[in-house]
C-alpha cells in the first residue's frame, strides 16, 4: 500500500514537472513569437520619453510649407535625407542625399540616392546647378524642393544629419564595420590628408568621416554618394542591433545635437515602436548618369540619365502606393533582372 502511494506521488510529480515545462516552453514561444510587441513595450517604458526630450529641439518644421499634424505611421511616406558636412558656424553643403520611402506596416525602406553633383532646376534660384548648392543656397526648403523637382515626386518630410556629430556617435557605438578593402589615401594639394587603412574589423568616428569624404578615387562623385550610403546604411544597423541599452540615452543627445527634421517627436516614437515590432529592410538604389563638363566656366556635373531617371521616378510611385504587393517592390536593377529572365 505504502509502495503504491510513493508510486502515484511521483507519478503526480512527473506531471507537475511536465505541466510546469510545457508551461514554460509555451511562454517562452509566446515571448519569443511576441519579441517584437516586448521590445517595443521596453521601448515605451524606458526610451520613449528620452527620445521626446532629446529631440524637442531638433524639430523644425519648414518655414515654407503649413506645419503637418503628427502623421499615422501605417502608410507609407517618403523623407529626404540629407548629410550635411559642416563645421561650426556653417550651413554647409548637402553632401548626402537620399530620398527615402518608408512603409511602416511592411518594415521596407527603400533609399535612392541623387549623387551631389547632379545638374538640376534649383527651384527658388530659377537656374540650374548641382543639387548639392540648393542647400547651400536655401537650406532644407530648397533643396527639398529641388529634389521634388528633379524626382517629380513628392517629399513628405526631410531631416539633416550633420556628419561631425556623427563621428561622436561612431564611437559610443563602439566603431562601426566598413567595406573597406584597399588603404583610403587623400593626399591631393588642395584636400585634408589622412589615410584609413584598409580590413580592420572596426573603424572609428574619425575613420568612419574621413571614408565618407575622400575625394581622389577614380569614380568620383558616384563612388563618393555610394560610400555615403553605405556609411548611413552601416550606421544604421549597428544602432538599431545595439545590445547595451545604457549607451541608447547618450547616443541619444549626440544625435539631437547634430539633427533636425520636420517630424514630431511623437511621431519618431510612434516610428521606432513600429519597426522594433516589424523590423526593417532596406533596399538601395543610386541614380545613374555620367560626368560631363559644361558651362561658360567648363565646372564637371553628374547628368542623370533620363531612361534611368524615369524608372526612378516609376519605383518611387510604386513604393508610395501602399496597394503595391511587396513582391513588386523592387529597385531598377531588379526590375530590369526581372524583365530580362523568363524564368523570374
Amino acid at each position: 500500500m505504502r509502495k503504491q502511494k510513493q508510486k502515484q506521488n511521483r507519478r503526480r510529480l512527473r506531471i507537475a514537472l511536465l505541466s510546469t515545462l510545457g508551461v514554460l516552453v509555451v511562454a517562452a514561444g509566446l515571448i519569443y513569437s511576441n519579441r517584437g510587441a516586448l521590445a517595443a513595450l521596453g521601448y515605451d517604458w524606458f526610451l520613449a520619453d528620452k527620445v521626446e526630450e532629446s529631440m524637442k529641439d531638433s524639430y523644425k518644421p519648414l518655414s515654407d510649407r503649413p506645419e503637418a499634424e503628427p502623421m499615422a505611421v501605417e502608410d507609407p511616406f517618403s523623407m529626404l535625407l540629407l548629410g550635411v558636412d559642416a563645421r561650426a558656424n556653417e550651413r554647409g553643403r548637402s553632401d548626402t542625399l537620399i530620398y527615402t520611402v518608408v512603409r511602416p506596416e511592411d518594415g521596407k525602406v527603400l533609399m535612392v540616392s541623387v549623387p551631389r553633383d547632379t545638374y538640376a532646376d534649383i527651384v527658388g534660384k530659377d537656374k540650374k546647378d548641382k543639387i548639392t548648392h540648393a542647400y547651400a543656397y536655401g537650406g532644407a526648403e530648397m533643396a527639398v524642393n529641388s529634389v521634388e523637382e528633379l524626382l517629380d515626386a513628392d517629399v513628405d518630410h526631410y531631416a539633416t544629419i550633420n556628419f561631425q556629430g556623427f563621428k561622436q556617435v561612431v564611437d559610443t557605438l563602439g566603431g562601426i564595420s566598413l567595406p573597406i578593402t584597399k588603404d583610403i589615401v587623400n593626399k591631393g594639394a588642395d584636400h585634408e590628408k589622412f589615410t584609413v587603412k584598409a580590413n580592420k574589423p572596426n573603424y572609428s568616428g574619425v575613420e568612419a568621416l574621413n571614408y565618407v569624404r575622400y575625394r581622389e578615387d577614380a569614380g568620383g562623385d558616384m563612388a563618393r554618394t555610394e560610400r555615403n550610403r553605405v556609411f548611413i546604411e552601416a550606421l544604421i544597423h549597428k544602432a538599431s542591433s545595439l545590445k547595451q541599452w545604457t549607451k541608447i540615452p547618450e547616443v541619444l543627445d549626440i544625435v539631437g545635437d547634430n539633427f533636425t527634421t520636420d517630424l514630431r517627436p511623437e511621431t519618431m516614437n510612434d516610428l521606432a515602436k513600429q519597426f522594433l515590432q516589424t523590423g526593417h529592410s532596406i533596399s538601395s538604389y543610386t541614380l545613374k548618369g555620367e560626368g560631363k563638363r559644361m558651362g561658360s566656366q567648363n565646372l564637371w556635373y553628374f547628368v542623370a540619365d533620363d531612361d534611368d531617371l524615369n524608372a526612378v521616378r516609376d519605383t518611387i510611385a510604386a513604393w508610395l502606393d501602399p496597394n503595391t504587393p511587396l513582391e513588386k517592390l523592387t529597385t531598377p536593377t531588379d526590375a530590369k533582372k526581372q524583365t530580362s529572365n523568363p524564368m523570374l
